[in-house]
């Protein structure tokens, strides 16, 4: 009866419907910066498709979409010992991104938090041997090694870390004060050994302007003159004439006689 109501033009119309709306359903869009990684009865295929409209003939097609831009993977503080046995809690930010999207779907499960451990343990095995002056002073050779690290032991997953950088070293409170009266001493000694080193070439030009004025008898008394105007200028109402001793002896030999 249903094939007397329908006919066959009606079916035939039935049947391409569905054939639009598989056709239609088979159609995906891949953006710009992503690819999509097709498995066909299982077996992937050697290129991957987009970006763009790709047709994915449902059900024997599966398609994985994995993203091609730069991911920026906050490491969370991890508690590092030195190796001169500081204590410490150092984060750090990895940026990396997928460039073989075939083998980051294949190679390992999830390649995010793959890559998330790899960054934690390998953050806690390089910063535990070195020092603390070391971490501190060396940050950016750490990071570097770091990197390379990292991006060697993820390369077999289709990754590729470009930078590792060291977001904050947290100190506990008695390094902290130690660090503090550390530098506060060395700021004092570096005082101390200028104020000696302008004493000792004061003294060096002193002496040299002695022995230059002590050359000419003239020299003394324009120089004597020079501090008398100085001393002038400061409104002072005594002033000291220094006297010869020679001159003295002549008034006590005129005396004696």
């Amino acid at each position: 009866m249903i094939n007397d109501l329908v006919g066959p033009a009606g079916w035939a119309a039935v049947v391409g419907g569905l054939v639009v709306l598989y056709l239609f359903s088979c159609v995906r869009v891949v953006k710009e910066y992503e690819r999509a990684v097709i498995f066909r009865l299982g077996k992937v295929l050697p290129e991957t498709k987009g970006p763009g409209v790709i047709v994915v003939f449902w059900p024997i097609d599966r398609v994985v979409v994995v993203s091609k831009r730069v991911v920026v993977f906050e490491v969370p503080s991890q508690d590092v010992i030195t190796r001169d046995n500081v204590s410490l809690k150092v984060s750090a930010v990895v940026y990396f991104k997928v460039k073989d999207p075939k083998e980051s779907v294949i190679a390992v499960e999830n390649f995010l938090f793959a890559t998330s451990q790899i960054a934690q343990t390998t953050l806690r095995s390089v910063l535990g041997e070195v020092t603390l002056d070391e971490l501190l002073a060396e940050r950016e050779k750490l990071s570097q090694r770091l990197r390379q690290i990292i991006d060697a032991a993820t390369e077999p997953w289709g990754i590729e870390v470009s930078s590792v950088e060291l977001k904050s070293v947290d100190l506990p409170e008695q390094i902290q004060r130690a660090m503090g009266r550390q530098a506060e001493a060395e700021r004092e000694k570096r005082a101390k050994v200028i104020a000696a080193e302008g004493e000792l070439l004061a003294s060096e030009q002193l002496l040299a302007a002695a022995n230059r004025i002590s050359q000419n008898p003239t020299a003394i008394q324009m120089r004597y003159l020079q501090t008398l105007a100085e001393i002038a200028v400061e409104k002072n109402s005594t002033i000291l004439f220094p006297l010869p001793l020679e001159l003295l002896r002549v008034f006590e030999k005129l005396a004696e006689k």
